[in-house]
């Protein structure tokens, strides 16, 4: 019996920089804890974090409140005539 299950959650590529990332869902198969496994490749270095749900929802909250700021700021910089990236 294998100890944990890896399930695929996503693959992206970063445009700038071309890192790999991927997301998995690891579940343990005693104690029933599931954890999320973030691997990111940039050419042949590996760098590997496994997280669990509150830190994966406070780290994801961030990451969206970011990129809204970011969005907020193109839109004021279109409506101020500034030019967009």
């Amino acid at each position: 019996m294998d100890k944990f299950t890896l399930t695929e959650r996503a693959k992206l590529r970063v445009p700038l920089g071309g890192q790999e990332i991927e997301l998995q869902q690891i579940d343990y198969a005693v104690g029933g804890m599931s954890l999320l496994r973030l691997r990111i490749r940039e050419g042949k270095r590996f760098t590997v974090f496994d997280i669990d749900p509150a830190t994966a929802r406070q780290w994801g909250e961030e990451m969206i409140r970011w990129a809204q700021d970011q969005d907020q700021d193109q839109d004021q910089d279109q409506t101020q005539g500034g030019e967009q990236p």
